[in-house]
């Protein structure tokens, strides 16, 4: 359960995507939040629905919701999947609807030709948005970009529990216990590769190392908490 606030007159909105920047934003934003000593919002954005993101993508969401559940004044995390508005639209609406007085975000790796060309992102979302303060973060240009992929498409698969662990498989049976996609490892002629599945609203990811889950002890903790 959150605290109460003591100021309520702030509100932060931290917009992150994925990549190695995006704890470092959420980090900035809980400090901030615990001087005002107000609530902390923390939004990413996708054009894919839910149920597509890949391994890397569902391991960064994890993340995020473990750090809103970790922090006591990080209020809530919010997915907009399957976006197909502009991204400046979405933050504009976000930000309106929670009353949001302060948003951080990244700064972009963007050339002179591209603000030329396209507009700064910077100064369209300063045109959706009035009474808004906007502190933009510099990030790494080492590791901005995309990042290699690990993994091959996603398949349906599920796992049915084999002694102390769970074997993996690719045919729904009475047996299965999980439902969800399977995430192979790419130049591995094994079933090597993380599960991910839903449980009670909330996404977990297991790896699987030959057909078995490599961390069996994730899922009996779900197991202890129901």
């Amino acid at each position: 359960m959150k605290k109460e606030r003591g100021r309520m007159d702030e509100s932060i909105l931290v917009c992150v995507y994925y990549g190695p920047n995006g704890e470092r934003l959420i980090k900035r934003g809980q400090k901030m939040a615990s001087m005002l000593d107000c609530p902390l919002y923390i939004l990413t954005v996708d054009p894919l629905p839910y149920d597509e993101f890949d391994a890397e993508r569902s391991g960064y969401i994890e993340r995020w919701q473990e750090l809103g559940e970790q922090h006591d004044n990080i209020d809530e995390f919010l997915l907009y999947d399957n976006e197909k508005r502009p991204i400046e639209k979405v933050i504009a609406d976000v930000a309106h609807k929670y009353n949001i007085t302060q948003i951080i975000i990244g700064q972009t790796a963007q050339s002179r030709w591209e603000e030329i060309t396209k507009g700064s992102f910077i100064n369209v979302l300063l045109r959706e948005m009035t009474f808004v303060d906007l502190h933009v973060v510099s990030i790494d240009r080492s590791i901005n970009g995309k990042e290699d992929v690990h993994f091959e498409r996603g398949v349906r698969a599920y796992l049915v529990k084999d002694q102390d662990s769970y074997r993996l498989s690719f045919t729904l049976s009475k047996d299965a216990c999980y439902k969800g996609i399977f995430y192979k490892e790419i130049g591995t002629d094994f079933n090597n590769g993380v599960f991910k599945f839903i449980n009670n609203n909330k996404t977990c990811q297991v790896q699987i190392t030959e057909d078995l889950v490599a961390n069996p002890e994730k899922i009996y903790a779900l197991h202890e908490q129901k």
